[in-house]
């Protein structure tokens, strides 16, 4: 079993790399990645825990990424974390996360709300820091009373505190992914809500720009959407991958895979171990940091 859409301490999950990867050692995972957003920071300490517990970690990470009029996020697996290009993007990309934080942040207190971004950091731990952190802040000021009230009031789209931020191109994503040795896959394409028609229209264009792979197995696409995004990724010859996106006690009743809630078959982890068993670890960022 397998899980490769898990989110750590070290962007807006609340366990460490290590704890996530000890974790699925007790609920029989036999693969994992921690796909944090625009960070690679906890992998290192994600692949130590794995020669620890026998559990195989692939190196991972999830950008959010622009493709024409949609909003996406992209998951990136096997890849050198090490890579010179990749890295200076991320940099960039954490940058742009800090300006909008700052942003924000001006927006709340000038509504008259008691945050700062010294908080705002203090709450996040030292990770990469984004609007969630920033929800959390309001829940324990008792501004609001859930994360999701957060983003409804505030933080959202169209909110009075929204702010935009940066984010890749879907076609110079997939191409540093690749440059990196790596594998580009579209994140829960089912929470686009799209119709059939154009969701089959747009796998298809960000498959010739690049797209690998989709993520067929998520906790929320059951059943007949499951169907069609499994036969949508045999359609344009696209791999299946599957993930929690698991983010720890932040999302109350969440799990991540191995249980009855949530599982990803046998046979997707068998064609996922046969397309990465010939990489090098040492040429995917296995190391002894």
């Amino acid at each position: 079993m397998l899980d490769l859409h898990l989110h750590s301490s070290h962007s807006d999950g609340t366990m460490t790399p290590a704890a996530l990867v000890e974790m699925a050692r007790g609920r029989g995972l036999v693969m994992v990645s921690i796909t944090d957003h625009d960070t690679v920071s906890g992998t290192g300490e994600a692949l130590a825990a794995g020669r620890r517990c026998g559990v195989r970690v692939i190196s991972g990470l999830e950008l959010s990424v622009s493709w024409r009029a949609y909003h996406l996020h992209l998951l990136a697996y096997d890849f050198d974390r090490h890579d010179s290009a990749l890295q200076s993007c991320l940099v960039v990309l954490q940058e742009a996360r800090r300006r909008r934080n700052r942003e924000i942040v001006a927006k709340l207190t000038a509504l008259g709300l008691p945050v700062s971004e010294e908080e705002v950091r203090a709450f996040a731990g030292g990770g990469q820091t984004g609007r969630p952190h920033i929800a959390r802040l309001l829940v324990a000021k008792r501004v609001v009373g859930s994360v999701d009230q957060a983003f409804t009031e505030y933080l959202r789209k169209g909110a009075c505190a929204y702010v935009p931020r940066y984010v890749l191109p879907a076609e110079e994503a997939c191409e540093l992914i690749h440059r990196a040795g790596g594998t580009a896959v579209l994140a829960h394409p089912g929470q686009l809500a799209l119709p059939h028609d154009e969701l089959a229209g747009l796998l298809d264009d960000l498959r010739a720009h690049g797209l690998d792979g989709l993520e067929t197995f998520y906790p929320t696409q059951r059943g007949k959407l499951l169907r069609q995004l499994r036969a949508l990724a045999d359609r344009f010859q696209l791999l299946e991958t599957g993930g929690s996106d698991y983010h720890g006690d932040v999302r109350p009743g969440t799990r991540m895979a191995g249980g009855q809630e949530f599982r990803v078959p046998g046979e997707i982890l068998a064609e996922l171990q046969r397309r990465w068993q010939t990489n090098q670890p040492q040429s995917r960022g296995s190391d002894n940091q």
